[in-house]
């Protein structure tokens, strides 16, 4: 994909940029470059308040078709979107999930009535959404969950029993979609269904896991018997997998272009502390300074590549196959630069209460980028059979 801005692009450029500068001010100035990966837990209710302020001048959902509330901006203007909230330092999205995930494939997969229930809320910035997918025995092997939801025809709802791990931001949300098996006979990703779930009612308990880095926003979830109802199921039963998949392609979508300004603004700071500190007299912090300037382009001319086969659907072309795996690797190796540029200083906090600094929490935090969302491992298994066609099992 050749992406090329048009003047109406830099018009629009200008706007967005405008706006963000007028409106980062005040209660909202502290947000500035906060709540981004391994930081969620900063400012929640400061954050969503800032999903409304976003809502109030039409810059939530801004990739939606405009019959659904959304701006339906080319893919162009969605990405010079995302590279300015980036750039201009806008706090991490508290309403992501449902506006970059629930959202589009309700739009693409969900009946006339859940997007008239749903969607509004997510447009206002007014209700939020966690992800129902791993599970203790079922992280990168998605398809092993062993959720289970069972229809009671005396309730005329759906009942689900199980547990979810890993659930960033449930003890913030009001909603979560949820993979579970309908059909307890079934295997891998058969018999599975998609389910639309409130988290505050009897039956869903939310635990937080505390992390390396001290934080906690990312927690378990049970469900004892939660309840949904009927209708509130994503296409039809068996169809869960599907759904999930087309979900996941949305995940890789034009977003991934802010997450890149994100990990630019990252490298700033890593590159600012080397020249303040001496470390870039180094030659070799130097070399791997380069190497992630290169890595971060090679980043985004992989994703201009990825976003051209945009169907609107979730599927996207096969490069899209490999970002996880390059963006995970890459991210990792910017914490190991940032603890390295820090030096004897990386591993020392003054006094309590002991509160790592940014890159000290980016270190450890990346650890994780190469397990969570499937392992590196299981990424390059993808790769072999889905974008290289190699059979599962070798054959001698």
């Amino acid at each position: 994909m050749k992406l090329q801005f048009s003047e109406k692009d830099e018009a629009f450029r200008k706007e967005i940029a405008g706006w963000l500068a007028d409106n980062l001010t005040g209660e909202f100035a502290q947000l500035k470059f906060r709540g981004g990966p391994g930081d969620e837990h900063m400012f929640p209710e400061e954050r969503k308040r800032w999903e409304q302020k976003l809502a109030e001048g039409g810059w939530t959902c801004v990739g939606w078709p405009t019959e659904y509330g959304g701006r339906g901006l080319s893919i162009e203007q969605q990405v010079i979107f995302y590279e300015e909230y980036a750039r201009a330092g806008a706090p991490g999205r508290m309403g992501h999930i449902g506006d970059g995930l629930t959202g589009p494939t309700l739009i693409a997969f969900g009946s006339e009535a859940q997007k008239a229930k749903y969607l509004p809320g997510i447009l206002a910035g007014t209700e939020f959404w966690c992800q129902g997918y791993s599970e203790p025995g079922a992280g990168s092997d998605l398809a092993n969950v062993k959720t289970k939801a069972r229809f009671d025809e005396a309730k005329g709802k759906w009942v689900i029993t199980g547990q979810k791990v890993w659930t960033s931001l449930a003890h913030e949300s009001e909603y979560c979609f949820v993979i579970a098996r309908t059909d307890p006979d079934s295997k891998a990703h058969k018999g599975l269904g998609f389910f639309l779930v409130k988290m505050d009612q009897p039956g869903v308990t939310v635990r937080p896991i505390e992390q390396i880095t001290g934080t906690s926003e990312f927690n378990e979830v049970f469900f004892d018997d939660a309840e949904c109802d009927a209708d509130d199921i994503v296409g039809e039963p068996g169809d869960g997998w599907k759904v999930a998949m087309g979900l996941l392609g949305f995940e890789r979508g034009v977003s991934t272009l802010g997450q890149q300004m994100a990990f630019q603004n990252e490298l700033n700071e890593v590159v600012k502390l080397a020249r303040e500190n001496g470390a870039a007299n180094d030659p070799q912090i130097r070399q791997r300074i380069a190497q992630a300037h290169i890595g971060l382009k090679i980043m985004r001319y992989n994703s201009m590549r990825m976003l051209s086969g945009d169907k609107g659907d979730g599927s996207l072309q096969k490069e899209a196959l490999i970002y996880k795996l390059y963006w995970a690797s890459w991210h990792r190796d910017l914490g190991e630069l940032a603890v390295d540029i820090m030096g004897p200083e990386a591993t020392i906090l003054p006094e309590a209460p002991y509160e790592l600094n940014r890159l000290q929490s980016l270190f450890l935090f990346t650890r994780s980028d190469t397990i969570y969302g499937g392992t590196n491992q299981i990424q390059r298994n993808i790769i072999a059979e889905r974008g290289l066609g190699m059979p599962k099992e070798p054959k001698w």
